[in-house]
């Protein structure tokens, strides 16, 4: 009888081990591709002249996105919201070179806890802080590297040139049997642009807040151009998983982490600094062709992903998961997402003066419905000031007839107006390029009432530190 019985445990023993790795292959890997400083609409998916063969291909074999917002126009807060499901604020991250608390619960984290193998690599994933900072002796030790710490494979900013290389030795490294979560970062878009001809200036499209041009043609064109070299690289990384056979049990998502360095584009509020592409393929789940205009917000990454992954899920994410979406079931959509701005760089952290520039220091917050975005300044004395691009031709083109009197009204108003307004308001289906301020217009005050609410329960939400806005009416 006691052999039976032992006979008996052995074989569930054997069941349960089976069963465990079955369900383990079942879990799909994860690869999530990182574009850095790349706007809404420049793909040619979204019917963008640029050209990415690569990514329209792709975008064809799964989900395309209309209308996907990173939470901060800038890499460390908004990769901080994608990696943690949080605000930037609640996830401790609202200073640009703020490295990540330890605590503080993450995307590979969380699917290390579900068996998965981790790793991140090429362009520096910028959750660690500033390298210029020794933060063991500000903040003691285990502030030091807290983000690297919950990854088994660590690659920080490597070249283009090793992406195929770095790709192939964290496949080669995944244990046999495991699911992976595997962050590819690349530098593209980001300035400095490099021009290779790919994108002619005449043949582009001028975004409707940008003044046409010649020297704004130009400096879109070699923008374009690290657009179009992105997708060769995308290329590669598609043409690696289908070699190894892991295309079909393999989620492949591409997104921007911010938008382009333009005005209205990174270090700012307007769609152009948060509306980024999201194109997600993962076959046999997503529906080929498939598109979607709900309202996707950054933190909504690392409950998705740790739903389809079948790991836990922590307390604190303000992020919602749509893993219904993307299986065609039935889904509610947000009524809102929320945008949150502060330092860049080595911006000083509350210095308010006149002559500190909004590019390194903004204290701004956004919320955004289907049609009415409300933009809250409580920096306005900051000029206006292009992110990284502030010494390219168009802008000192822009400056010169600015200050000549030969710039289109609508572009000093938005550019070179000095304080700039405290709210501005826009209705974003009758004018997308956010020109016309409606803040002060009487016609539009419910609106502007109901978009102060639905901020000020956001900021008292996750804790933010700026003066919540008034809502009386």
């Amino acid at each position: 009888m006691n052999k039976l019985v032992l006979s008996l445990l052995v074989v569930l023993v054997v069941c349960f081990v089976a069963a465990r790795a079955a369900s383990a292959m079942e879990r799909p890997n994860i690869v999530f591709v990182l574009s850095d400083d790349h706007s809404y609409p420049h793909l040619g998916c979204y019917g963008d002249p640029v050209k990415t063969p690569n990514l329209d291909r792709f975008a064809e074999q799964g989900l395309r996105f209309d209308r996907a917002f990173t939470t901060a126009p800038q890499c460390v807060q908004s990769r901080a919201s994608l990696m943690t499901g949080r605000s930037p604020i609640t996830a401790g991250m609202a200073r640009f070179s703020a490295p990540l608390p330890p605590g503080v619960p993450t995307l590979p984290g969380q699917l290390s806890k579900a068996g998965y193998y981790t790793g991140v690599c090429r362009r520096p994933y910028h959750l660690d802080g500033s390298k210029r900072i020794n933060y063991a002796e500000w903040l003691g030790p285990d502030r030091v590297g807290a983000f690297r710490k919950q990854l088994d494979f660590v690659d920080n900013g490597s070249p283009r040139s090793n992406t195929k290389p770095v790709v192939n030795k964290f496949l080669d490294a995944v244990p046999e049997g495991r699911p992976f979560f595997f962050w590819i970062n690349f530098n593209d878009p980001h300035h400095v642009w490099d021009k290779t001809g790919a994108n002619k200036p005449d043949a582009i499209a001028v975004p409707g807040y940008l003044p046409d041009l010649p020297s704004v043609r130009s400096d879109l064109a070699r923008y374009f151009d690290e657009v179009s070299r992105l997708d060769e690289e995308f290329g590669w990384i598609v043409e690696i998983l289908e070699q190894r056979g892991l295309s079909e049990n393999t989620i492949v998502i591409f997104m921007g982490d911010n938008g382009l360095a333009f005005p209205h584009g990174k270090g700012y509020l307007h769609d152009p600094g948060l509306h980024v592409p999201l194109l997600i393929r993962w076959p046999g789940w997503i529906k080929p062709g498939r598109t979607t205009s709900e309202l996707i917000s950054g933190e909504d990454l690392m409950p998705t992903l740790l739903e389809v992954a079948g790991a836990p899920k922590p307390a604190g994410m303000q992020g919602r998961s749509f893993a219904k979406l993307l299986k065609g079931e039935p889904y509610q959509g947000r009524k809102y997402i929320h945008g949150f701005r502060g330092t860049h760089g080595g911006a000083p952290w509350c210095t308010y003066h006149e002559n500190i520039a909004a590019n390194a220091l903004d204290h701004a917050r956004c919320v955004r419905s289907d049609r009415f975005k409300l933009i809250y300044n409580c920096s306005p004395q900051h000029k206006v000031q292009p992110v990284d691009s502030g010494g390219q031709a168009y802008w000192r083109h822009m400056t010169k007839l600015a200050a000549s009197g030969d710039l289109d009204e609508k572009f000093v108003m938005a550019y070179f107006t000095h304080p700039r307004p405290v709210w501005e308001l826009y209705d974003l289906e009758a004018d997308p390029d956010e020109l016309d301020n409606l803040a002060d217009d009487p016609k539009y005050k419910e609106i502007k009432g109901e978009l102060r609410v639905a901020m000020a329960k956001r900021m008292a939400r996750v804790g933010d530190f700026l003066p919540l806005p008034a809502t009386g009416k």
